[in-house]
């Protein structure tokens, strides 16, 4: 399975989940290291959108394509056990809480979960951590020009 992540070049090469742990995010907390990747090119796109201020061209960026062996059983999240809060703008704490639980438990490298930007899309988060982590591989990596119309 590929899934796609977009990233600053000096962070391309980067699987660590360094950025996230730094910044925290909706599935997890400051201080946690996670991998954010999407289940598409456009996907990854509108993340970025999200978090770009209006009227700013994001540049010097890589689409990284990344490869999940089919072996690996991949965790998903089911949308209705989540509380109604689950995509709200500042995100909740419930989310957060999801992630960590992800992480420290290290049964499953990756955990889909709904995408808060782009209904019926997933996003798929890996765990860094994980004893198998060695098996997610860079398969990918190509310069990413975003459309400026998406930021005016």
């Amino acid at each position: 399975m590929r899934v796609y992540r977009l990233s600053k070049n000096k962070y391309a090469n980067d699987l660590t989940g360094k950025g996230a742990e730094l910044t925290g995010g909706r599935w997890n907390k400051i201080g946690t290291k996670i991998l954010y990747t999407s289940d598409s090119r456009a996907l990854c796109t509108a993340e970025i959108a999200v978090h770009t201020p209006i009227g700013i061209l994001p540049t010097d960026y890589y689409l990284i394509t990344i490869e999940i062996p089919d072996a690996i059983e991949i965790l998903t999240l089911d949308k209705a056990t989540l509380l109604r809060d689950w995509k709200s703008f500042p995100h909740s704490n419930t989310t957060q809480e999801i992630g960590e639980d992800f992480i420290l438990k290290k049964e499953y490298i990756v955990l889909k979960v709904p995408s808060a930007v782009v209904q019926g899309d997933y996003n798929y988060l890996i765990n860094p951590q994980h004893k198998h982590f060695d098996k997610v591989k860079i398969v990918d990596k190509e310069v990413f020009a975003f459309n400026e119309r998406l930021f005016k």
